[in-house]
């Protein structure tokens, strides 16, 4: 079996979905891997790098696809890339097809007869941990978020007694306490910052106090949290009764960093313009939840802009800024799922594992997850 690994194409994406360590692994696993050269070079790996791991360098990705059985990527692939794949290709990439702009994508894929493991599926297990590409990329994305927002912030996030008089520290409001959420309240008190956070999941309020930050809790018998550990819709009583409680936390931030996704929708709006209006000028919304439209009303997706004299920063893709240790933990990804769906050198499909069936979208010319089938 021989995995093909391309350069990403899409603008200011630096990471690549193996490194050179990982492929030294799975060389001595006997999985055969081809890089198509520069690959590595936005994570400062070189070709001769990959060469002393064992890989093989393609000269172009058509090449690579020629070569490969199965194609390990990070970013959604076009519509073009699809058309270079070889009939009875595997990919394994990020899919997200239960996203409505995504499914001509995976109509695209069926007809090709690739078959494609969308790494964005994969149950959230204790088994499936090590394989959890949502979570390693939201550790960084959480962690960099906070980041720019003290470069943005016009203050100091750490309480300073200095002969000029005390500096009171910044007070940040993170907006979801998954992976990412978590990753921005370490970091933003390892800077010094008074943290708030808040979830519709109560179960998540022991991790936020264990950090260090207060958790902001909407009075409901209401829990908003799937078998699976995702977030789902709530009601609309307890949607109103949570704007009030964010509208005054908000007022009183001078950071929020919101990282709140429903899966398969668009991203929940919890700041909303009055609460723009409310914070003071110069405060810093960092929007995690860009990718999926925002969960600020006046998030631009891909941009930074500036209302009512608050920074709104929606940038995208947060990972590649720390594309070497975004790239190692993916591989680190990859390796796993290779070796789990790996079986006397090729890939094997069990459907009675959890694992596979939770992220199998297509295989044999058709659509055979489930939610996705319905989705179409």
């Amino acid at each position: 079996m021989r995995v093909g690994v391309p350069k990403e194409v899409a603008p200011g994406e630096k990471r690549v979905a193996l490194v050179a360590d990982s492929v030294k692994r799975l060389s001595s696993k006997k999985v055969d891997v081809s890089i198509e050269t520069n690959a590595g070079t936005g994570s400062c790996i070189t070709d001769d790098e990959y060469r002393a791991g064992g890989a093989t360098i393609e000269p172009s990705a058509e090449a690579l696809y020629a070569a490969a059985d199965v194609v390990i990527r990070l970013r959604v692939p076009t519509l073009d890339a699809v058309e270079r794949l070889r009939e009875g290709t595997t990919l394994i990439v990020p899919l997200f097809p239960l996203q409505e702009q995504n499914r001509p994508l995976v109509r695209a894929l069926a007809a090709r007869k690739v078959t494609t493991i969308a790494v964005d599926m994969i149950p959230r297990t204790t088994v499936a941990q090590m394989m959890d590409v949502l979570s390693s990329q939201a550790t960084i994305a959480g962690y960099y978020a906070v980041l720019m927002a003290a470069g943005a912030l016009p203050r100091f996030f750490p309480m300073l007694m200095t002969a000029a008089g005390t500096i009171a520290p910044a007070r940040v409001l993170v907006l979801g306490a998954g992976v990412a959420g978590l990753q921005a309240i370490g970091a933003a008190r390892r800077l010094g910052a008074v943290v708030e956070a808040f979830d519709v999941r109560r179960a998540v309020k022991e991790q936020v106090e264990s950090l260090g930050a207060r958790f902001v809790e909407v009075q409901s018998d209401e829990d908003a949290e799937t078998a699976g550990g995702y977030a789902k819709e709530t009601s609309e009583a307890y949607k109103q009764r949570q704007a009030e409680v964010l509208a005054r936390h908000v007022q009183k931030a001078d950071v929020v960093i919101s990282t709140a996704l429903i899966p398969g929708q668009r991203a929940p709006v919890l700041i909303t313009e009055e609460m723009v209006k409310s914070m003071r000028a110069g405060s810093v919304i960092v929007d995690l939840a860009a990718e999926q439209q925002g969960n600020c009303a006046l998030t631009e997706p891909g941009k930074s802009v500036v209302h009512h004299g608050v920074s709104i920063l929606g940038e995208l893709d947060l990972p590649s800024r720390v594309a070497v240790h975004a790239s190692q933990m993916y591989a680190r990804n990859m390796e796993k799922l290779l070796l789990h769906l790996c079986k006397d050198g090729a890939i094997h499909l069990d459907p009675e594992n959890e694992i596979t069936r939770g992220c199998l979208i297509t295989h044999a010319g058709a659509v055979v997850h489930p939610k996705v089938k319905e989705r179409l």
